[in-house]
């Protein structure tokens, strides 16, 4: 069977409508039918019952006025009593045939024997003289008696008649309750596979479509964008598709961009900080105090310069997927010692203090990207510490896995800015208090690296009064690992 698939989202409602809607109206059509032949013959079983009494009635009575005025007649020889004689049994015949169409066969049979003895007693009354009929009293009350019980009989076989009937009806009503049962126990499923198939031809390009725009908005851009459904929600998602190829343009743009200025920057960068270090060694003579100082100014800038570049050219390169894990086994001890040493002309002239306490671990990971996430947050600790304070450095390992802290004594991160520090060239306000500005991915790439590497980054809350950043990790990657595209961020 081939299912005709509705061109719009409201031709498909429509349809979901009838398709609910039908099992319901056969149920109430039945129903109607059902209880329109129950209330008809209930009706015919009422008139027909009233009218058996009615008439049962009549002709008790009429057989009352008959045996009265024969009698009369009788004593009386009055020729008024015997045409009021024949009045009474005309009545007694027409009652009995207006009784004789609904009745059954026996009860035919029993009107049959009343009317001949109707005719009988006819007979008698019309052909014997007044006076002479004393002497068959006897006779005619013996005639009348059976009539009154052919009467009675006829009474009894009309109510027998409608007990029949009444119990035919309780039959049919017994047997119309148990097909409404049965019909709604038909309805039921039938209506939920209605309800099913609705759900199922909406609520799938529904979920596609919702889960494109949450890919989307992820920057999960690899997937490719289908929707099965009705045209308008498949020319929904066609829009989504091309939103997301556009996207992708977009960032393969911002990609080159990124990588062609960093590229550019670096060469004359270069020259600066080796004229610099020229300038630190005395190659073009001995540098006074000052000249040493603003020298060393220079230099440093030059190092965060040249920091910021490689954040750019390693995001860059991240985001294209470009690059996975090159694992290696090495001693984090090291490793720290020498992001410090990078930093310790920052350090010493804002006169901070370290506290760094290191456990002695092995890891097997990528060793490059590991000092790109220790350079990023301790310079982002450094950066947003103020004149003397302490830059926290903890490591440990807990279950198979590293527990690496840094912590300041700066502003701390607010709660609202918490869900967009971790998103590229998000600055946030407090950045506007510092000298120096960065270009804002540092903290993303530290995500992305700690992602690829199978950990988790938290904001921690209470242990110091500045921003604190906690990564968990397993101690043991798998060598070569693809890079994945983890964006979310954990704030405790």
């Amino acid at each position: 069977m081939r299912w005709i698939r509705p061109k719009s989202l409201s031709g498909l409602m429509l349809l979901g409508l009838a398709l609910l809607a039908l099992p319901l109206l056969v149920a109430i059509v039945t129903a109607a039918l059902q209880i329109r032949t129950l209330s008809s013959k209930g009706q015919h079983i009422v008139l027909e019952g009233v009218t058996a009494a009615r008439e049962s009635q009549k002709l008790f009575s009429e057989i009352d006025s008959l045996e009265r005025t024969s009698r009369l007649y009788d004593v009386l020889g009055d020729p008024k009593l015997l045409a009021l004689y024949r009045q009474h049994d005309d009545a007694l015949s027409a009652t009995r045939n207006e009784l004789f169409p609904h009745a059954t066969q026996d009860m035919r049979q029993t009107l049959g024997r009343l009317a001949a003895l109707q005719t009988q007693i006819r007979h008698l009354v019309l052909t014997t003289p007044p006076g002479i009929a004393a002497a068959h009293v006897a006779d005619f009350s013996k005639l009348f008696a059976q009539l009154g019980a052919l009467v009675d009989r006829t009474a009894q076989q009309s109510n027998e008649q409608i007990d029949t009937e009444i119990a035919s009806l309780q039959r049919l009503t017994d047997l119309a309750r148990e097909r409404l049962f049965w019909q709604a126990a038909l309805l039921v499923p039938l209506t939920l596979l209605a309800i099913y198939m609705l759900t199922l031809m909406v609520g799938r390009p529904l979920r596609q479509l919702d889960r494109a725009i949450r890919d989307l908005g992820h920057g999960s851009l690899h997937q490719e964008i289908t929707v099965a459904g009705p045209h308008d929600l498949e020319r929904l998602g066609g829009q989504l598709e091309w939103l997301r190829r556009r996207l992708i343009d977009l960032n393969e743009e911002r990609d080159r961009f990124l990588r062609h200025m960093s590229h550019e920057l670096k060469t004359p960068l270069a020259n600066i900080r080796e004229g610099t270090e020229l300038l630190m060694d005395g190659a073009v003579g001995e540098l006074d105090a000052s000249q040493r100082e603003v020298t060393a100014i220079l230099r440093d800038n030059g190092i965060q310069l040249q920091r910021m570049i490689e954040n750019l050219l390693s995001f860059s390169a991240w985001q294209t997927s470009t690059v996975g894990l090159d694992a290696s086994e090495f001693r984090l001890r090291p490793l720290v010692k020498q992001v410090l040493e990078s930093q310790q002309l920052t350090v010493l002239s804002q006169r901070m203090r370290l506290d760094v306490q290191i456990d002695d671990v092995t890891l097997m990971a990528d060793r490059g990207k590991i000092r790109l996430i220790l350079e990023n947050l301790v310079s982002n600790a450094v950066k947003y510490s103020p004149r003397g304070g302490t830059i926290h450095i903890r490591a440990r390992t807990q279950d198979r896995h590293l527990l690496l802290d840094v912590a300041d004594n700066g502003p701390g991160i607010p709660a609202e800015e918490r869900q967009h520090v971790f998103n590229a060239f998000y600055t946030g306000r407090a950045a506007n208090s510092i000298s120096i500005k960065g270009t804002g991915i540092g903290l993303s790439v530290v995500m992305e690296f700690v992602t690829a590497h199978g950990g988790t980054v938290q904001i921690i809350d209470g242990e110091y009064p500045g921003a604190h950043f906690r990564i968990r990790m397993p101690i043991s990657v798998i060598r070569d690992q693809p890079p994945t595209q983890g964006k979310q961020a954990h704030a405790a």
